[in-house]
C-alpha cells in the first residue's frame, strides 16, 4: 500500500516552524505527517518537542510512546505511555489496536498499563484524545 504523499502539508507547517517554533498545532500535525511518511526519525523529534510545548498534554506523551515504540524503544515506550496516562489518557481501546504500539503487546508495563485503565474506577470512562 503505497504511503500518502504530504509533501505539500509538510513543506508548509515547516515553514510555519521556522517562523514560529512553538506553534503546537504545526508541531503536532508534523509529527503525524512525518511518521505516516515513514520519517519516524523526524516524527519522534516533532513528539519531544511537543512534550516539551506541552509537558501536561496527555496526547503528546501518547504520541511520543507510539513513536518511542516504532523506534523499538520499549522502555522509553511504556515510559512515555504511562505518563500520558498519570497525565489523562484514557483511550484503552485505542490502545489495544494501536498499531504504532504493536511491538509492545508482549511488554510487561504496557500489560500493566492497559490493565490499570480498565481496572481503576472512573479510568476508562472519558478518552482524552
Amino acid at each position: 500500500m503505497a504511503k500518502p504523499d504530504n509533501a505539500f502539508d509538510i513543506q508548509f507547517l515547516e515553514g510555519v516552524l521556522r517562523r514560529s517554533p512553538g506553534n503546537r498545532e504545526a508541531v503536532e500535525i508534523l509529527g503525524g505527517l512525518y511518521t505516516k511518511q515513514g520519517r519516524i526519525d523526524d516524527g519522534l523529534k516533532m513528539d519531544r518537542k511537543m512534550v516539551r510545548l506541552a509537558p501536561d498534554n496527555p496526547t503528546a506523551h501518547y504520541n511520543l510512546a507510539c513513536s518511542l515504540a516504532l523506534k523499538q524503544r520499549k522502555a522509553d515506550a511504556v515510559k512515555a505511555l504511562r505518563r500520558a496516562v498519570d497525565a489523562g489518557y484514557r483511550d484503552a481501546a485505542w490502545m489495544r489496536k494501536d498499531p504504532d504500539l504493536k511491538s509492545l503487546r508482549q511488554h510487561a508495563g504496557y500489560r500493566e498499563i492497559l490493565t490499570r485503565l480498565t481496572s481503576e474506577p472512573n479510568l476508562d470512562e472519558k478518552p482524552v484524545r
